[in-house]
């Protein structure tokens, strides 16, 4: 076998790996929403019974840190980071076919994880939590407090500076979706399901960041927007191992 043989080998064998990554990180994310859906579930799914002020942060921290952590969005930060492998492997399956569109999506996807990532407040909130409950000071506490109100400007779920956050990766999923559906790798229905999912989703985005007294009603809205890109995600999830193999 000549050596540009086995040089081609390797490469096939590279991008095999990559698709076959891609799938792996996209189960965890499935597990990841299952949790983020049991959740909120679990905690009446309600964004207006989130608590508004920072103090009233502090004190859910104190009482509860994990869901606090949760109300700040970090586990779909962390979430976001994981996804990352996935939109790679989706960009690599098209990347004969469709390559200046595939890796537009990815960019605009990255580009929205690492605002997203940026602008989450769940660890200095946290952090500001306990040094404002160790403190005896009230004039500290006043500046903590003030602190904190001025990240929940920057974070907080719904807040105008994490707009972009939650909305470039979305859009990021419609635009994979589209060449998905021209590139003709993965089948219609899939493509169909992400385009759809994710539009609804951007409508939520735009709801609850805009029009903040239609919560209830954009939270009907994502439940189907969610549904349907989990089923976007389970589809190419599939498909990414049949690549790899």
């Amino acid at each position: 076998m000549s050596s540009q043989n086995i040089e081609n080998e390797e490469i096939v064998k590279q991008w095999k790996s990559i698709y076959k990554i891609g799938a792996i990180t996209t189960i965890i994310v499935l597990g990841g929403i299952i949790i983020d859906i049991v959740i909120g579930s679990s905690s009446g799914g309600n964004l207006t019974l989130l608590p508004q002020t920072a103090i009233e942060r502090f004190e859910q921290f104190q009482h509860n840190w994990l869901m606090g952590l949760y109300n700040l969005d970090l586990l779909n930060a962390v979430n976001q980071i994981i996804l990352i492998p996935t939109y790679y492997a989706l960009y690599a399956a098209h990347r004969n076919i469709k390559p200046t569109y595939s890796f537009f999506a990815l960019i605009i996807f990255l580009v929205g994880t690492i605002l997203f990532i940026s602008n989450n407040t769940a660890l200095p909130m946290y952090e500001l939590s306990i040094q404002y409950f160790k403190t005896t000071s009230e004039s500290t506490r006043l500046l903590m407090a003030a602190a904190g109100e001025a990240m929940l400007a920057k974070g907080a779920h719904g807040s105008l500076s994490a707009f972009v956050g939650f909305l470039l990766p979305t859009v990021g999923g419609i635009v994979m979706s589209f060449v998905m559906l021209r590139g003709k790798i993965f089948t219609r229905i899939n493509s169909y399901l992400g385009v759809i999912g994710n539009i609804l989703l951007t409508i939520y985005i735009f709801l609850v960041t805009f029009m903040p007294q239609t919560k209830e009603m954009a939270t009907v809205i994502a439940a189907p927007g969610g549904l349907f890109v989990m089923g976007w995600m389970i589809l190419f999830t599939k498909k990414l191992f049949s690549l790899a193999k």
